[in-house]
């Protein structure tokens, strides 16, 4: 029998051999950082246009405010004065933590309609190139569906490939709430998928939230798909570091702080979303009790105390799946840390089972959706452990995860 060598000296040589194919990768594939950047004109304009605008001669509070201060500027006003806002500045209302929720999409279908409009134009204006008219069209189709009647958008912005959150239930009087937080090559045109429905957010969400109701049907839950970051553009040096990861970090807590009620808040965050939620961890709020993580790349972190959370840390990643491959390591700003599903690492390690590769943790009959519905309605004792024991669940009645270093 052979015999391979498997001293530290070997696997830190190994680490560093699997870093340079990554640089490799990173050179053939293009540096994606210099490339997709998107602006955000439209709704840039319409926070402007609030920044400097007046109600009954009364200035506008900052529109990145605390979410506490906006929502008691939004509860002092009639619903007319709530509608003339959402009429006058649908984009900055549409994507306000603390505004209603309800107001927010209101305000989100305003501006999609307005963005429709606009794309109509721009189909039939022959200073274009057939691409561009293409591109308009396409656009057009987007924006569409995402206006039905029962869409709920949370946020919209329509500049670049775009970005947008949708709620998949009543999220003022849900009891427990799950946020998705997809990876790599998530924006408005992949948001929603027909073929393999369940690897794009909107079918990612939409499946947790019918798992979550079959697991407690007493149980009022709602699920947000957040496509709400600038996701890295294919496996460039966007997806190998922190960078677009740091700026979703924000946005994600953002938005976190801005949901209505005080109910137990979970996250499911899948490859390249892991690293965002790793980078957020340590600013949660106290209302998120969950943090579980799906084929990651790394979390940003040596171990799971080193998040600094208060929420339990769950992990889980199937057998098939080539994130397995990549080298869990951080070297120069490049890579994203230790193995979350690692016994070193620390966190809950849960069964992936039925997964199959690197896109399919929310296809029903999987024991990782059925994992994520469980953890997502509080039913703990119901998740099936990575290795058919018990230790995923131990202590469940003590601290919530890690804890705060």
């Amino acid at each position: 029998m052979t015999s391979f060598d498997t001293s530290p000296q070997f696997n830190v040589w190994r680490a560093l051999l699997a870093l340079a194919v990554v640089f490799v990768m990173l050179a053939t594939t293009g540096w994606t950082a210099l490339r997709g950047q998107r602006g955000t004109t439209a709704l840039q304009a319409s926070l402007s246009a609030w920044e400097h605008g007046r109600l009954h001669g009364h200035p506008l509070p900052a529109p990145d405010a605390a979410p506490a201060l906006l929502g008691r500027f939004f509860a002092s006003l009639t619903a007319q004065d709530r509608g003339r806002l959402a009429h006058r500045y649908p984009l900055a209302v549409g994507n306000m933590n603390g505004a209603p929720v309800k107001l927010r999409y209101q305000a989100n279908r305003i501006a999609l309609r307005q963005a429709r409009k606009g794309e109509l134009r721009r189909m039939h204006d022959s200073r274009l190139t057939p691409a561009g008219q293409q591109d308009a069209g396409h656009r057009v189709r987007q924006y569409t569906t995402l206006m039905a009647k029962d869409r709920q958008i949370l946020a919209f912005d329509p500049g670049g490939t775009g970005r947008v959150a949708e709620v998949f239930g009543d999220l003022r009087t849900a009891e427990r709430i799950s946020v998705v937080v997809p990876g790599v090559d998530t924006d408005l045109f992949t948001f929603r998928r027909t073929y393999r429905p369940y690897s794009a957010p909107y079918g990612m969400a939409k499946s947790l939230y019918a798992a979550e109701r079959a697991a407690a049907p007493g149980t009022r839950t709602a699920v947000i798909a957040w496509a709400d970051y600038t996701a890295p553009s294919g496996l460039g040096v966007d997806a190998a570091t922190a960078m677009r990861a740091e700026e979703g970090a924000v946005r994600l807590n953002r938005l976190l702080r801005g949901l209505p009620g005080t109910s137990p808040v979970s996250l499911f965050c899948h490859s390249y979303g892991s690293v965002v939620c790793g980078v957020a961890a340590r600013g949660l709020p106290d209302r998120v009790s969950d943090l579980a993580v799906a084929a990651s790349p790394g979390m940003r972190v040596r171990s799971a105390s080193h998040l600094h959370t208060s929420a339990r840390v769950w992990a889980m990643r199937d057998a098939t799946d080539w994130v397995q491959d990549v080298p869990y390591l951080e070297l120069g700003g490049l890579g994203h840390g230790a193995d979350p599903v690692s016994p070193a690492f620390g966190a809950r390690v849960l069964s992936a089972r039925g997964a199959k590769g690197h896109a399919g943790y929310f296809e029903p009959g999987t024991d990782s959706l059925a994992n994520f519905a469980g953890i997502g309605v509080g039913a703990y004792d119901s998740v099936r452990c990575a290795h058919d024991d018990d230790r995923c669940r131990a202590d469940l009645s003590g601290t919530a995860g890690a804890g705060r270093a």
